[in-house]
């Protein structure tokens, strides 16, 4: 029992001295250590506001799946929901967006994208979209790039038969 308490004083022993011997020896070295270390650790810890998505242009689809079916690809031709040819997203006002659905109706209101940049939000859409308060949100399911918005639908669509639907976006300009 003498023997494992001597055993585990020593090593705290150890420890302790190795690591005054390392402070002094950074001391000794580099004198602003003790300074510009703390001060950069809190800093990193901070958390890092994103950078605000640059996707105010007008988008259409590419390729649209509704569920797991894909019914829509830009230029081909069997697609099984041609309508999507006409789907447009204007996100051209940071203030207001029109979407224009795949059977051509127009809903207009305001859009925001969430804090962390990972929900696209449509609000106060006039006239009501099907099955909604007049909000519509959309998962932005990869970084968006200059040619590329790919969204998915937070909640059950109405229209295509309660599927959550998938969007590739790209400019339509």
């Amino acid at each position: 029992m003498d023997t494992l308490k001597e055993s585990k004083n020593y090593k705290l022993k150890v420890g302790r001295s190795w690591l005054l011997s390392v402070i002094r020896y950074v001391v000794a070295v580099c004198p602003l250590a003790f300074l510009t270390l703390p001060s950069s650790l809190i800093l990193s810890c901070q958390p890092k506001e994103p950078t605000p998505l640059s996707i105010g242009k007008v988008w259409k689809a590419q390729l649209v799946k509704e569920g797991d079916q894909v019914v829509y690809t830009q230029g081909g031709s069997g697609n099984t929901q041609p309508g999507y040819v006409n789907f447009r997203l204007d996100l051209t006002s940071p203030a207001k967006v029109t979407l224009i659905d795949r059977d051509g109706k127009t809903v207009t209101g305001t859009w925001s994208v969430s804090t962390d940049n990972k929900r696209l939000i449509l609000e106060n859409l006039k006239p009501l979209p099907s099955s909604t308060i007049g909000t519509i949100e959309y998962y932005i399911t990869a970084s968006p790039t200059p040619g590329s918005l790919p969204l998915q639908r937070a909640a059950e669509s109405r229209k295509t038969g309660n599927t959550i639907n998938d969007y590739q976006l790209v400019p339509a300009d």
